[in-house]
């Protein structure tokens, strides 16, 4: 356990401040991207399903 908070204290103390808000920016952009792609096609899923009844009731029907 110790030796990890090392690692991260090194990392954090070795890493240039513009990298790391560079990294934080890459992040936030990858997490808004899968956001947007989660959405998008939760939506497209919901109209897939509603067309797919509206076919099965109207077999159903008939």
């Amino acid at each position: 356990m110790i030796s990890k908070l090392k690692a991260v204290r090194h990392f954090l103390i070795e890493e240039e401040g513009p990298t790391s808000v560079e990294y934080a920016i890459m992040l936030a952009m990858i997490i808004g991207v899968c956001i947007v792609a989660v959405v998008y096609l939760a939506g497209r899923t919901g109209d897939s399903f509603d067309s797919s009844a509206g076919a099965i009731s109207g077999a159903i029907s008939n």
